[in-house]
This record gives structure tokens, sequence and C-alpha cells, in this order.
């Protein structure tokens, strides 16, 4: 059992959640996520780590409650206990001395976002962070972002806050004024995740984003998570989560993604009907 050792909401429906899980930090890197369960007759979910602690033993998820597990999490409390939480999971993101490293987060995508422009800025590189939302409220990691970077850059979709607009416009503007971009990572939508791959790709600036299938146990056996690199079968959980936006077959994973919509949908009314 993993114990929730800190509880904070950041924005409405989003949620941070510092678990205890010592083996886990231990390990865990930049760009890797666990898989949780709740309980005995849980869903197994994938999480994207957001922070770890090696010292305390503990490791940062943040959610934002979309569907009946996140809600279901979103409803537990400190002092709470999680029954399978398994990781760390995935290949750790590739960091290196880059140079001048743009690192873009649409919505709760800042969240795994945050250790990797950390762990960039640690490894000497300059980088611009261009983090946005739908409308201020729902900004998360600000003052941590700003931390990790030498320039930053704050979009919202109504213009409540920084620039009105899309990240994937801060980019362009960039890339217009021709600054000096060895490496862009992108994490959020699949939607934006592609739009910005869009950007960048005649430009030749190596894109690496961090895919989000469906996934099941997280070790490659159930081929759920799998995912088109480069016309070849790539499976999210062990090949990735990383890849290069150059060559995803984002049509295909946003397809993929919408499969269990309508099931989800029953799954969040018949939870809700429990908690009334």
């Amino acid at each position: 059992m993993y114990e929730i050792v800190k509880k904070r909401e950041l924005a409405p429906d989003v949620k941070l959640f510092e678990v205890s899980a010592p083996l886990v930090a231990r390990k865990a890197e930049p760009g890797q996520f666990v898989i949780l369960r709740l309980d005995e007759k849980g869903e197994r979910i994938p999480l994207t780590i957001a922070d770890f602690n090696r010292k305390k033993g503990t490791i940062t998820i943040i959610f934002q409650e979309v569907g009946k597990t996140t809600m279901q999490l979103g409803n537990m409390d400190k002092g709470d206990k999680i029954l399978n939480f398994v990781g760390p999971l995935g290949c750790p993101s590739e960091i290196k001395n880059y140079g001048t490293v743009v690192c873009i987060g649409g919505g709760i995508g800042v969240a795994p976002l945050y250790p990797i422009a950390r762990a960039l800025k640690d490894a000497d590189n300059k980088v611009i962070s261009i983090i946005g939302a739908r409308n201020k409220n729902l900004l998360i990691l600000e003052k941590e972002m700003r931390k990790v970077s030498d320039e930053l850059y704050i979009t919202t979709d109504d213009g409540s806050k920084g620039k009105k607009g899309f990240v994937s416009d801060i980019l362009k503007k960039l890339i217009d004024e021709s600054r000096k971009i060895d490496r862009v990572f992108a994490i959020g939508p699949v939607i934006m995740m592609k739009v910005v791959a869009d950007v960048t790709k005649p430009y030749g600036i190596k894109t690496i984003v961090s895919l989000n299938p469906i996934m099941i146990d997280g070790t490659g056996m159930c081929g759920g998570c799998r995912v088109l690199v480069d016309n070849e079968i790539k499976f999210a959980c062990v090949d990735g989560p990383e890849f290069d936006a150059h060559l995803v077959d984002f049509d295909t994973l946003m397809g993929r993604n919408r499969r269990f919509l309508k099931k989800e949908e029953i799954s969040v009314k018949e939870y809700g009907k429990k908690c009334q």
C-alpha cells in the first residue's frame, strides 16, 4: 500500500498528490511514468511522474479528474493509501547539453514537462519554456517552470493571461525571429503536439513528444498502447513514451484514444450516482 502524504489542488479538477513510494523514487527519472490501481476492483491507469524526491522516498503525480478513476483518486485524502503503484516505467528522457531547448507544455502536460525542463537546465542548456491552458485558472506550475527557465512565455486560449492564442504561436514567433533552437520538447493534448510538430518540421528542428495512448499493463504485453512511428508499430510503454514527433502518426493516435469515450461516459455517470 502506498500512502498519500500530501494533497494539493492546483486548478479546478486538477490535483497534486505526493505518494510515499521509496523504491520507485530511488530509480525515477524525468520522462517516466507509473501505473496505479486504487483497489482490488480498480482499473490500471498511467500517470506521468511530475517530480520525485529520493531522500523522502516520494513520487509526485498531477492529474486532472476526467474519468471515473481520476475522479475517485481525486476524492482520496492525505493519509489514504493506494493499492498498487508500479514504476518507474518507460524510457527516461534523453537529457544532455543540446544548447537551446524549447520546452512546451499544454494544460496538464506542464506536469511531466517540469522535471524534464529542470534536468535540461541542470545540464547547462538554455531553456525557453512555453506553457498554455484554456484560461488563467487552468494554468499550473507557473512558478516552478519560471525557476528552471531562462525565458518563460504563457498563452491562454481566451487571453485571460499572457498571450492570447496557442503555445505553437509563440514557438512560430521564436522561429520567425531566427532564434537559435536546437531541440524542442512538447507535452500536452495530442492535437497540440501535432501542431508543434508541423511547425518545427519544415525547419528540421528535432522535436520530442510524450505520447499518451490507452495503456493497461505498462510492460509491453497487452499491446493496448501501440502507436505508429515511422510507419512501424511501437509500444509507448516500453519504446516510449517519448518519440520523434516528426515520425508519429498523430491521426491514428487520436482515433485510438477516442475508442472508449462512450464507455468512459457511462462509467463516470455510474460513479456519480454512487457518490450521491
